[in-house]
Order: structure tokens, then sequence, then C-alpha cells
């Protein structure tokens, strides 16, 4: 693990190296040899995968943002009034601007000592770190770049005696299938001590499919291009030929799972080689390979997650429309 001062306040910590797993060739491999193809989400987030998710955020079909967003706003200061937070650990940072608001209620109350945003893209990490140095002088500011269903580990310690909050925002619990949610949920508890730390989570909500669909398939075409970027981020990572343009994007509510799910279609018979991990791959006409699942949430699925990975449910905030929530846990035991 190594560190790199930016000055003494802001830091970051960047333990991958060239020994370490290669997450989006282990993660292509593993996906697309699978009955059904799929690829891990996180792999949208290139620089212009950035991009193209924060035009997604202010179209009027995508509602979860700006929803968490004023949640933050209504009940930040409520919220840091009940964890008397003084760290913050963000998981998928990304560019922090929802997370601003909940950073500048703990500075306002007294409380913020420490912000750690964790997120799988260097550039990222330290961009935010250094615009929340410049914004928080009071608070000492440590970036971490990793995979979060891999290297939790190397978040430091809590400051003895001072609140930590962690938090998963924009819905991205809702990324993993059941059994994987759940994992998560524990390797994320397991950061949290009883009596003094909690969970802040992020979920979306189950509503009307009509509502739901839009989200995901903007009259824009914003979200296909994003959806098809994947491909890009494969192209240029391991020297693939996909044929970017030749796949559809698709998105759908699946009602007996509650949760969406984007697919990219193949509009013609391919034959795709990817040498850097040695794999040739045939798509037929019409086959689908899915990029995202998003879980919907009622609060009795949340309340069974939580619990499943020793987690009790304390407070829960909405929006004013009912569309997207915000929850706070603690350990049980």
């Amino acid at each position: 693990m190594s560190g790199e001062q930016t000055n003494q306040r802001v830091s970051v910590i960047c333990p991958l190296n060239n020994s370490d797993e290669r997450t989006l060739g282990n993660d292509v491999l593993d996906g697309l040899t699978r009955p059904f193809k799929e690829l891990a989400p996180k792999h949208f987030y290139d620089e212009l995968g950035g991009q193209l998710f924060d035009q997604i955020c202010e179209l009027p079909e995508y509602y979860p943002t700006r929803a968490e967003r004023s949640i933050i706003k209504q009940d930040g200061a409520s919220i840091v009034k009940l964890t008397q937070m003084a760290e913050l650990v963000e998981l998928g940072s990304g560019t922090a601007a929802k997370t601003m608001l909940l950073l500048d209620h703990a500075a306002a109350a007294g409380t913020l000592r420490s912000y750690l945003p964790f997120d799988v893209t260097e550039a990222l990490v330290r961009s935010c770190a250094e615009r929340c140095g410049e914004r928080f002088e009071e608070a000492r500011i440590t970036g971490v770049v990793g995979d979060f269903e891999r290297h939790l580990d190397y978040i430091p310690p809590p400051i003895a005696g001072a609140p930590r909050v962690v938090a998963l925002l924009g819905g991205t619990i809702g990324n993993f299938v059941p059994g994987s949610r759940r994992q998560l949920l524990r390797a994320i508890a397991a950061l949290l001590r009883p009596g003094i730390d909690h969970l802040l989570l992020g979920t979306d909500l189950v509503k009307d499919p009509a509502v739901l669909e839009a989200a995901y398939n903007d009259s824009a075409g914003v979200t296909a291009q994003f959806n098809r970027n994947v491909l890009n981020v494969i192209n240029r990572g391991l020297g693939a030929d996909f044929e970017v343009e030749s796949f559809e994007h698709v998105a759908f509510y699946d009602q007996g799972r509650e949760w969406i799910e984007m697919r990219l279609r193949a509009s013609r018979a391919m034959h795709v080689k990817i040498p850097a991990i040695s794999l040739q791959v045939d798509f037929a006409s019409g086959e689908e390979l899915r990029t995202e699942i998003s879980a919907k949430f009622t609060q009795r699925r949340l309340t069974d997650d939580l619990a499943a990975a020793g987690l009790g449910l304390e407070q829960v905030w909405t929006d004013s429309d009912g569309r997207f929530a915000l929850s706070l846990s603690s350990p049980t035991g």
C-alpha cells in the first residue's frame, strides 16, 4: 500500500500495482464465458462514462439523483445530529457532488474531522480529494483508490472515539443480486463499531414500472450511449474489437424480481476477439449481454437485507414523492 501526500491534510492511498489482479480482464473473462453473458457495471465509469452519467443525472426522466439530493438537503442536518458524524467514508464517491451537501452539514455542526472518498478511478479520487481539501479546511481528507468489492481492507482504521458513517449512495447497492448484495453489506458492517458507527444507504424504491423504465430509456438516448460505452472500455483496455454501434440498448423492468435490467443486444451475428485475455466470443444475431441490474426496494426488503448482514435499521428518509430513500443502520451486536 502506498500513499501520496498532497499536503499535510490531503492524501491519496493507491494500493493497486502491477501484481494486483486485473479487475477488468478478470471480470470480462468471467462474464463473457457464462451461459448468459454479462458484464460488471463498475466498468461503465471511464472518463467518458462518468461524463455521460453526469448528463443522465440531469435528464428529466432520471429522478434518482435529484431525489437523493433533495433528501440530503432537507434531512442532512438530522442525519449529522443522529450520528454525530466525525468521519465519513464514501464508497463509490465519484465527484462527491451530493456528498458535499452532507459534509457541509457536518462542518456547520462542528463535528467533521475526516472524509475518505473511495473509488476505482484514480484520477477521480485525486480530484475529489483536492476539491474537498479546499472546501473543508478543518478536515483530514484521505482518498482511497480501489474496488470496494475487493479492497475495503485498505480503508484506514477509524479515529478513536469519533463516530464514523460509511455511505453507499445513489442506489449502487441495487446493482448486486441478493446474495452478493448481502455479502457486500456484511463486509461494510465489518468496518463499523457497535454503538458508535453507522451505515448510510441510498436505495431506489419500488414504484410504477412506467416511471422506472422511462428513467433508463431516456428520449435523448444518453443512457443508450452510456450503456454501449462499456464496450469501448473493453476495446481500449483489453484490445478487443467490439463493433460498438452494432449493439442496441435494451432496458426493462422485471416485475418478478423488482429490478431494472440493462442489456446490449447484438444486431447481427458477430465474432469478437479480446487478445489481452486470450478470449474469442461469438454473439448470435439478437443475443443479449446483461450490463446492469438495478434492484428496487421496499422497506421489508431493506430491513431483511440489513438484518442478514448484522445491521439494524434505525431510520428512513424519503423524498417528497416517495421515490427514493436514505436509510441509517448500525451493527446489532
